[in-house]
């Protein structure tokens, strides 16, 4: 877009011409009079800035005049001087200065405001812009009235390092709702002291990441937010930037944001310290430049819309502003690596109080709010779901008209995929049955628009795009495209979008269901979706979820039934194989262990995405909501590994179905993981009921506390499924709670095919270890091959060791890496000789031993010929 005047042609004039009214204006003071005015000047600075005294002290009219205008630019030294003659006293020099500066340079000059007055103007601006946000219905409502807290958790406070416990157990762990004081947070100082100068907010499609962001723009202009820190905030949606027709300026997209156009821009962008660009959707933006490309450092250079943002990001432009980043959390790394030392926090999303509230905010009569909320929380799997502020707003909206059909959307659904499915069937069987088959036709034209645009990256279509497809006024067109007008070269643009961005990946992935056609090209497959290239994989994550979800059986029925198509199972078929082919492909050598983080950035990078990419694939599968095809596809994937993981709740219940449904001989492999806090700050108890604990109800509290189930207790019922197959269990360096141990305990006394297990380097307690003891003596616990590396366990050893006497399947115990002082050897070489011990095979490798623990152990393998005893200075003689 092209600069104002004010920084083109008439530049020199304006400067020439303030230049010789500061002239005039000194020339017409006394030295009394010019001693005052520098006086004022210094003890009264401008936009927090003031000319240094060492510069002021004795300047004659010449010299002054020359200070103002490089220290301010010209025209905001004619505002400068103008006030500071006020306060000064010298009124009659003020007047006739403002009076020449009217007739040389006109009104258009004078309305352009110093920043110090322009930022309470533009603060008012942005209040009333972005006072009330359009819902996907189009209906405006406040942003006060309609935001719901969500919880946010900072990078550190999710470490995949922390302990797979319950949350309670470490309250510095905990997210924190979106508040005021958690907004603050995001920009406050780190352990060291810094201040972050880019914050990145990430999360998964759906979860409030722009509402946020634009709750913050609110707050900050409301003045609860970095009060003292920043003076202006301007909100780009990446996306509508990238697809924006010509080239455009960083001082442009400013000037958009600004009222009338009359913000001293280059004043404003000469403090680049007190400027927030909130920069939405950042995962849209394309792979960077190559590195031979120059990168964007002027603010007024007009170029494409992507060059700009990654201009921002990579702090080659304006590199002292702060930055406000949301993105999707499906390859963070990538992003991250185009960042200059983020500060990271993921949004987890509505807490269950906060679905609560959610609910009564959309449905405003209270009876009416607590029946679709009691609903919906009797389905504990779509319950989990409403955490996605926007699957809740889907969900309340098709309750709202399923509660006067009589019918229950809570009974049916269980994934995204089918909340996503109703709500689009309940508003097509509102139609009159005469418009059931035109609907029909043009919902089919609306998913391929939406898979045009998906593969294409572009989510703004143009008029002739929907005439094209026959589809401009359309009911369907009505339904789920929203109109917008954009700012074009010669007019005003208009365009549409899908209501949101998931429902254009929803409509995308129903296009590969209602358009199954033999002789579709190759590049526009099932498989040209599924077998992209690992940039493309992460842009069509959420479509390739509910690809998966529409092919539940039950699901295919549906779109037959609702948009009057037959489903072909080819489709279905294709995905299976695709899904096996990944266990070929990315079969890790036998005896494979832990990996140590590589140390280069690409490297760390794309090992990030090969682990994330592993618990994308059992998102896909759970949507599926069919055993039988879950296990089927698991076969081909006979070793699940997540590594450096921080499992959210929707994670583990993800992973709980899977492990239910695997096969026979299915292995699972958690390396490093965590558990993402997901519960907000605990209140603190009032006196009277902390009174209550220390006299008298502190014992059944401790009770109640010690039975608390662990966030992992799902995975482990899931494994005692009697049709579970999996066969071998590895947790390392996952630091293991005694609720885990608990619950782990009590699943390896019913797991009907667990027959190893590893616990390695987990921080185990002696309690821990003394439980997980007791789950393997169990008559039937199934284990026979146990791997046990904790250096810091040594009397704790003893518990194990009694259930060697005490297990009848246990045949193949390694405890490499762990201290066995003497004592604990004699108790071990004891129990190795009772009769009840069915030990095969030991293994002591890199265990220290001394002559005697040696000793002992050769007359062990005497007395017991068939037990290998494997140590390197075992067969050694003394």
């Amino acid at each position: 877009m092209d600069q104002p005047e004010d920084f083109q042609s008439g530049a020199e004039f304006r400067a020439a011409t303030a230049r010789e009214l500061l002239h005039r204006a000194f020339e017409n003071l006394s030295q009394e009079h010019l001693k005052r005015f520098r006086h004022k000047l210094r003890d009264t600075p401008q936009d927090g800035r003031s000319i240094p005294w060492g510069r002021l002290e004795g300047a004659d009219a010449l010299n002054l005049a020359e200070e103002l205008i490089q220290f301010y630019g010209p025209e905001p030294a004619l505002d400068v001087t103008r006030k500071t003659l006020k306060r000064a006293d010298i009124r009659d020099v003020a007047e006739q200065l403002k009076e020449d500066r009217l007739k040389r340079l006109g009104p258009s000059s004078s309305s352009l405001l110093s920043v110090s007055e322009y930022k309470k103007k533009y603060r008012e601006h942005v209040l009333q812009q972005h006072a009330k946000v359009k819902e996907r219905n189009a209906r405006s409502v406040k942003i006060n009235k309609r935001f719901t807290k969500l919880l946010i958790a900072r990078e550190g406070a999710a470490s995949v390092d922390g302990a797979l416990g319950p949350a309670d157990e470490r309250e510095t762990q905990r997210a924190r709702r979106s508040d005021t004081h958690t907004f603050n947070r995001l920009f406050g100082r780190d352990g060291e002291g810094q201040r972050p100068l880019t914050v990145l907010l990430q999360g998964p499609a759906g979860i409030g990441k722009t509402m946020a962001a634009k709750k913050i723009l609110y707050d900050w202009a409301a003045g609860k937010l970095y009060h003292g820190q920043v003076d202006f905030a301007f909100f780009l949606p990446c996306r509508e930037l990238l697809e924006r027709p010509g080239t455009c300026s960083l001082a442009g997209l400013i000037l958009d944001q600004c009222p009338g156009r009359s913000a001293p821009v280059r004043l404003m962008l000469a403090r680049a310290e007190r400027l927030l660009f909130i920069l939405d959707g950042a995962d849209e933006l394309p792979p960077p430049a190559p590195a031979d490309a120059a990168p964007c450092t002027d603010p007024f250079e007009e170029t494409e819309g992507a060059r700009v943002l990654s201009g921002l990001m990579g702090k080659t432009l304006l590199p002292g502003a702060r930055l406000l980043v949301t993105a999707r959390a499906t390859a963070p790394g990538r992003l991250q690596s185009r960042l200059c030392s983020p500060q990271c926090a993921e949004v987890c999303g509505f807490s269950d109080k906060d679905k609560k509230k959610y609910f009564h905010k959309f449905f405003r009569e209270e009876w009416l709010a607590e029946q679709a909320y009691r609903s919906v929380k009797e389905n504990e799997t779509l319950f989990a779901l409403c955490f996605v502020p926007f699957v809740c707003w889907i969900v309340c909206t098709v309750l709202r008209q399923q509660l006067d059909l009589g019918q229950d959307l809570s009974r049916t659904s269980k994934t995204t995929t089918s909340v996503y499915l109703f709500f689009v069937a309940s508003f097509l069987s509102s139609a009159p049955a005469a418009d059931g088959p035109q609907v029909q036709g043009e919902l089919r034209k609306l998913c391929r628009l939406a898979r045009e645009g998906l593969l294409g990256h572009r989510a703004q279509f143009a008029e002739k795009d929907l005439e094209r497809l026959q589809l401009r006024g359309s009911k369907i067109q009505r339904l789920f495209l929203s109109k917008k007008e954009l700012p074009g070269v010669l007019e005003t643009e208009v365009t549409y979008q899908f209501m949101d961005q998931s429902f254009q990946e929803f409509f995308a992935a129903l296009s590969y269901l209602l358009d199954d056609k033999g002789d579709r090209a190759p590049a526009d497959s099932v498989g040209a979706l599924l077998r992209g290239n690992a940039e493309l994989r992460g842009h069509l994550a959420l479509t390739t979820r509910f690809l998966f979800g529409l092919l539940n059986t039950e699901r295919m029925r549906d779109i037959e039934r609702h948009f009057g198509c037959v489903v072909s199972e080819r489709v279905k078929q294709d995905v299976l194989r695709w899904v096996q082919d990944q266990g070929h492909q990315r079969a890790a050598p036998e005896g494979t262990q832990e990996t140590e983080a590589p140390e280069g950035r690409e490297e760390l990078e794309e090992e990030e995405g090969e682990l994330n990419y592993a618990l994308e694939l059992l998102y896909c599968l759970y949507e599926t909501q069919e055993g039988a095809f879950v296990s089927q596809a698991l076969r081909g994937l006979p070793e699940l590994a997540l590594e450096r993981v921080c499992l959210s709740r929707m994670d583990v219940v993800v992973l709980s179905y899977c492990i239910r449904c695997c096969p026979e001989g299915q292995a699972l492999r958690l390396v490093s993981c965590g558990l993402a806090p997901t519960h907000e700050k605990k209140k603190k108890k009032n006196l009277m009921k902390r009174l209550h604990g220390s006299l008298g109800g502190s014992s059944s509290q401790a009770t109640v506390k010690k039975t608390q189930a662990s966030p992992l207790r799902s995975l482990f019922e899931a494994m005692t499924d009697q049709h579970c197959g999996l066969s071998s269990l590895t947790l390392c360096r996952c630091k293991l709670s005694d609720s885990v141990c608990r619950d782990l305990s009590e699943a390896l006394r019913a797991a009907p095919a667990l027959t190893e297990l590893g616990l390695l380097q987990n921080g185990l307690s002696e309690a821990g270890l003394r439980v997980l003891s007791e789950g393997l003596a169990w008559p039937q616990c199934r284990v026979r091959k146990l791997r046990v590396q904790q250096p810091t366990l040594q009397e704790a050893l003893h518990y194990l060791i009694g259930a060697l006497s005490q297990s009848s399947a246990l045949t193949t115990l390694d405890l490499s890496d762990c201290q066995l002082p003497e004592p604990m050897v004699t108790y071990l070489c004891r129990v190795l000789q009772q009769s009840g011990c069915r030990l095969q095979t030991l293994s002591l490798t890199s265990v220290k031993l001394s002559a005697q623990s040696l000793q002992e152990l050769r007359e062990v393998k005497k007395a017991k010929p068939g037990l290998v005893i494997t140590h390197p200075l075992l067969e050694s003689h003394p």
